[in-house]
């Protein structure tokens, strides 16, 4: 999805102090295709531009519509944001499904996410224009959420299915050691915490066994194994440099 496709579209904004936030959270994620319907007088205030900071120009770049209808008139696809579940709506995205839509079906087209005023959310007229919808899975105690809040969750999901999230990946798994390896790493720390005096030469295996479970939770590749048998060697050269200076005294 190019940002220039992807138009934000606020409904009857109430708070400069959430248009405001509005625009450095698209800013955030690379967004600045700003369109406000019928918001409140105040939405470039003072308020609005010191919680925008260098995002302010999104909202200077503003389109303002008197009606949704107008505001989508050049939309291809509007996904509309909203808890209002009935017999009209019952199939919703959630974020991530809707960002998924958008990277499979809607790369080229010009698409708007549509959210409604803080208190209410979209009316059902509102809601009629829009072709899909979109929620966000909150907790029925408190479900509703601030304006920017939920913005940021939309526009994270839809920049980590863009070309911009391709860039950032999980780490690969990474391949665990063979069990011979984890065997004969063990066998070799034996033998040099014995050589120490680190374990008890009459019962071993007890400390042995705490080893066991560290290592055995960490996930050791065949390097790490490396890295743990060099180490047990240098204690063995050590040792034996000890043993020797020791019978030349």
């Amino acid at each position: 999805m190019k940002p220039e496709n992807f138009v934000i579209i606020l409904v009857q904004p109430q708070g400069p102090i959430n248009i405001g936030s509005v625009c450095r959270t698209m800013m955030n994620f690379g967004f600045t295709q700003l369109r406000l319907v019928n918001p409140t007088k105040h939405y470039k205030s003072l308020l609005a531009k010191k919680m925008a900071l260098s995002a302010f120009t999104v909202l200077e770049n503003a389109l303002i519509f008197d009606d949704l209808q107008s505001a989508l008139s050049d939309i291809q696809i509007a996904f509309g944001t909203s808890r209002r579940f009935g017999k009209y709506r019952k199939n919703f995205f959630t974020p991530s499904g809707a960002a998924e839509k958008i990277r499979e079906k809607y790369q080229e087209t010009n698409c708007a996410l549509v959210l409604g005023p803080e208190d209410t959310g979209l009316e059902t007229k509102d809601l009629d224009l829009c072709q899909h919808f979109v929620t966000i899975p909150t907790h029925d105690a408190y479900p509703s959420m601030n304006l920017s809040h939920a913005l940021a969750v939309l526009l994270y999901e839809v920049s980590l299915k863009s070309d911009s999230g391709e860039k950032f990946f999980d780490p690969l798994p990474k391949k665990l050691a063979a069990g011979d390896e984890i065997e004969h790493m063990f066998a070799h720390m034996k033998d040099s915490l014995l050589k120490i005096d680190f374990l008890d030469q009459q019962n071993p295996d007890h400390l042995l066994r705490t080893f066991r479970r560290i290592f055995g939770t960490a996930g050791l590749t065949s390097r790490d194994v490396r890295i743990i048998r060099g180490m047990m060697s240098r204690i063995d050269w050590t040792e034996d440099q000890r043993r020797i200076l020791n019978n030349e005294d």
